[in-house]
């Protein structure tokens, strides 16, 4: 297996880390604020990324200009030390992203068509689709630091188990791509590593206090609480859908009633604007409809484009149930941002003008009023990109 740090052992690996933790975080540090930040003697530190540079994860990326006296050099992660490869599985397609040592992206292609299923022929078929992208991109495998794998559902990044494809209990996926890949591999929820794509990558600025909804077909939920991505106890953190909040005696895909999802999800979306097609509602779907044709949550969607009355209804009858929510999650969490992410992003204020309203009218405005909603800025490609940070983060031993 390609072990990139490997030649970073010894005594001095821990405080290799924390250098590359520094520069990944800031972008660059001169020698004096390594120094500072990290409580080492200058003539320390001036070896420690001496040694970085000759590994090739390090870079001098030039001087910078001060107030006066010498220009310091700055010091921040080599492009070209290797490349990480975030990859996004959803029910009938996966999207996948590459970027470089830097977090720079190199490539990414979304909805490819794949079925993953929870057996070990399918994850080797997936680890091949993976190794034929790369090979197209003319990325050889050893230049591969690390691979990320969102699944939906439970998963447990520490034992590499997924409750949504499970293989048996002597078969973690990750040990079973990393055979195929020859490169360490992390699986994590969806949910999550969205959340720190955004974090890192999107629409985040300076805030430490995020919650990311990922409204698909499902509801999932990422959080980073103090500047920390939050896993909970056992790693599964986030269910805000199968949060027992509806009284509408519906079953959810959980096996339970009353989830927060049968109410304020894509599927959600699609089984009301079902009913009220069967009801006799007109919609610029009717005709599709009538015809015996299947009506998709993307044709809901496009159909919320094109201004139709009846889609719009929907999205905001599901807006208004995902708003109260949001309003008890503000009230609970404080948080400084809330990012509205998945498929359903795609209604922009169609969604988030019901989702207004009902946090005005659930929340404590005392706490509601220092919370900022935006939408998702990478879209599609938060899942992978997240994937790719989230990969190179626990490679260099930051999470």
């Amino acid at each position: 297996m390609n072990d990139y740090l490997g030649n970073l052992d010894g005594k001095n690996a821990d405080l290799f880390q924390k250098i590359l933790g520094l520069c990944l975080e800031e972008g660059g540090y001169s020698l004096a604020e390594m120094s500072k930040e990290l409580n080492i003697s200058i003539p320390t530190i001036t070896k420690l990324v001496q040694d970085l540079i000759e590994y090739g994860y390090l870079i001098d990326m030039g001087k910078v200009g001060t107030n006066g006296g010498r220009r310091p050099s700055i010091y921040g992660l080599n492009p070209s030390a290797g490349y990480f490869v975030g990859t996004d599985v959803r029910g009938h397609h996966i999207s996948i992203a590459v970027t470089n040592f830097n977090g720079q992206l190199v490539n990414d292609l979304s909805d490819i068509p794949f079925v993953l299923e929870g057996t070990r022929e399918s994850f080797v078929n997936l680890c091949s689709t993976l190794k034929e992208y790369l090979n197209k991109l003319g990325i050889a495998p050893e230049e591969v630091m690390a691979y990320g794998i969102n699944l939906t559902g439970r998963v447990n990044c520490e034992t590499g188990y997924s409750f949504s494809y499970f293989l048996g209990e002597g078969l973690p996926l990750s040990n079973l791509m990393e055979e195929n890949l020859q490169s360490p591999v992390f699986i994590e929820n969806d949910s999550r590593a969205m959340t720190y794509g955004e974090y890192i990558a999107g629409v985040c600025n300076s805030e430490k206090n995020i919650l990311f909804l990922n409204v698909s077909w499902g509801l999932g939920m990422g959080m980073i609480i103090d500047g920390k991505l939050s896993y909970g106890k056992s790693g599964y953190s986030g269910e805000i859908g199968h949060f027992p909040l509806l009284d509408n005696n519906l079953i959810c895909q959980c096996g339970k009633m009353g989830c927060l999802e049968t109410g304020a999800s894509g599927s959600a979306v699609h089984r009301i604007f079902t009913q009220k097609l069967k009801d006799g509602r007109p919609s610029v779907l009717s005709g599709k409809f009538a015809n015996g044709e299947r009506i998709s949550l993307d044709d809901i969607l496009e159909a919320i484009n094109e201004e139709d009355v009846l889609a719009i209804e929907t999205i905001a009858e599901v807006g208004a149930t995902l708003g109260k929510a949001m309003a008890g999650l503000i009230n609970i969490f404080n948080p400084e941002l809330v990012v509205i992410g998945g498929r359903l992003s795609a209604a922009q204020e169609y969604l988030l003008l019901p989702i207004k309203s009902a946090i005005q009218k659930y929340s404590l405005n005392i706490v509601s009023r220092d919370t900022t909603i935006k939408f998702s800025k990478l879209g599609k490609k938060a899942g992978p990109i997240g994937a790719c940070m989230l990969s190179r983060s626990k490679l260099l031993g930051l999470l």
